[in-house]
């Protein structure tokens, strides 16, 4: 599976995304695997829904960030890719 802008990116049922307050920051959990992502990742993964594709959360973090959208889509688009090649996120 390749992610674009277009597509809708969801955490699978056995991935859990939330802050770990005994390692005192974020992390992406699954069966056997515990990922700490970087402020920008913790970003890019507080706006996975199920329900803003790639291309909002985008312009979303772009806004926010005053960053161009395009570098900000080729950031999204890059992590969330390696992160499904992982099986943390489905679309």
């Amino acid at each position: 599976m390749t992610l674009t802008a277009d597509s809708v990116p969801h955490l699978p049922r056995h991935v859990r995304f939330r802050f770990d307050a005994a390692r005192n920051c974020h992390v992406l959990l699954a069966p056997e695997m515990v990922i700490m992502p970087d402020a920008i990742a913790v970003a890019i993964l507080d706006a996975v829904d199920g329900i803003a594709s790639v291309g909002a959360i985008a312009d979303t973090l772009a806004a926010r960030y005053e960053a161009p959208r395009e570098a900000v889509l080729a950031d999204c688009i890059e992590m969330l890719n390696d992160l499904a090649r992982k099986g943390m996120i489905a679309s």
